[in-house]
């Protein structure tokens, strides 16, 4: 019994991203080559990644909001947590603790293969795609970016979507400066608006 579990474990590859892979071998030094770090530690990390979907027009229809749920989850390859409104406004026919979105939060492994899936294959399905835009930095090291359809991903079917909905990505790095971040989104892949 023993040996067996032994053989399973030493039978068990480790996978490890393509995209993490560049990032420790090529990426890092160039960010020490362009920014003049004195410590490896310095060199600024994508922390993790938040994936945030609001409904707000399909609030009342629990069999939608489920489905826009499932959508979140297929990209993200992980379960969704659904966020409640805090407070009513009366404006917005909106009452306490109604289901006004869905969010994930990605890191690690599952962050690398998403952010590898955005840049490699979702971005350039979009329609007349440019590049993203320079500007989206908070001033902090962090980019946010909106999608306007699911439907760039691959997990999603289009005959299968009951709406063409969007969502918004924040990539929360380490990096002190925006200079030092989009240098180093640069570097993964991000394809930048000139």
């Amino acid at each position: 019994m023993a040996k067996a579990k032994e053989a399973a474990a030493t039978q068990k590859v480790q996978y490890e991203n393509r995209l993490k892979t560049r990032y420790k071998e090529e990426i890092i030094s160039a960010l020490i080559k362009n920014f003049g770090y004195k410590n490896i530690m310095q060199v600024p990390k994508v922390e993790k990644i938040i994936l945030n979907m609001r409904l707000g027009d399909i609030k009342d229809n629990a069999k939608s909001v489920q489905g826009a749920v499932k959508e979140l989850e297929s990209i993200a390859g992980q379960k969704a947590v659904i966020t409640k409104a805090k407070k009513s406004v009366a404006n917005f026919k909106l009452r306490q603790n109604m289901t006004v979105g869905a969010k994930v939060t990605l890191r690690g492994q599952r962050m690398w293969d998403f952010l590898d899936k955005l840049v490699s294959i979702a971005l350039p399905r979009v329609r007349d795609f440019r590049g993203v835009s320079p500007k989206s930095f908070d001033g902090r090291g962090n980019y946010s970016l909106g999608i306007k359809e699911q439907l760039i991903f691959p997990e999603i079917i289009y005959d299968q979507i009951e709406k063409v909905r969007g969502f918004d990505i924040c990539i929360v790095t380490t990096a002190k400066t925006d200079e030092e971040a989009k240098e180093l989104l640069q570097q993964i892949g991000m394809p930048f608006r000139k």
